[in-house]
């Protein structure tokens, strides 16, 4: 996680590039999948922009319709036996002009190559990497809700406590 604060500048970046986009899809397999969605909830309550999180397995039933050059899909790519699967459906994103921010491990050159932005995070076992993968998905959603002037500390009709009725 310290390693993934220190990109600070990087997902800054990254964020300032697509913030103005008015859907992203988030997507990711398996342990991931829950990240997806958390990522693309995240990127809704705090920058108020529209995201929907899929397993990156199903893209072709309904997601792929979606894809075209506003539209970011950001991808989580573990090093693991579903590496090749979600680097076949971020091919599949390329092919239709939809650009492709990768959530990868570091030194995945190959991914790095063909992807519109890279973020990396270390490489460790695979049961990990839903907890590192969530973090830059997190300071991705802040600084497009930072650039976009959003409230982050309150965002709009979101309360900060749970009543029970």
């Amino acid at each position: 996680m310290r390693q993934t604060l220190a990109q600070r500048d990087h997902i800054q970046a990254i964020a300032k590039k697509y913030c103005r986009c008015p859907d992203f899809l988030f997507l990711g397999r398996g342990l991931l999948y829950p990240i997806a969605l958390e990522g693309a909830l995240k990127l809704k309550e705090i920058s108020y922009i529209h995201a929907e999180g899929y397993a990156s397995g199903e893209i072709k039933h309904g997601p792929i319709a979606l894809v075209c050059p506003e539209v970011p899909s950001v991808f989580l790519v573990p090093d693991d036996g579903m590496r090749e699967k979600v680097v076949s459906n971020i091919k599949e994103i390329k092919a239709r002009g939809g650009p492709v921010i990768a959530v990868g491990v570091e030194g995945d050159r190959e991914l790095e190559s063909f992807v519109d932005d890279f973020i990396p995070v270390p490489r460790m076992d695979s049961r990990f990497y839903p907890f590192a993968m969530v973090v830059p998905l997190q300071l991705f959603a802040y600084f497009c809700a930072l650039e976009l002037g959003r409230d982050v500390d309150q965002p709009r009709n979101l309360a900060k406590s749970v009543t029970v009725e």
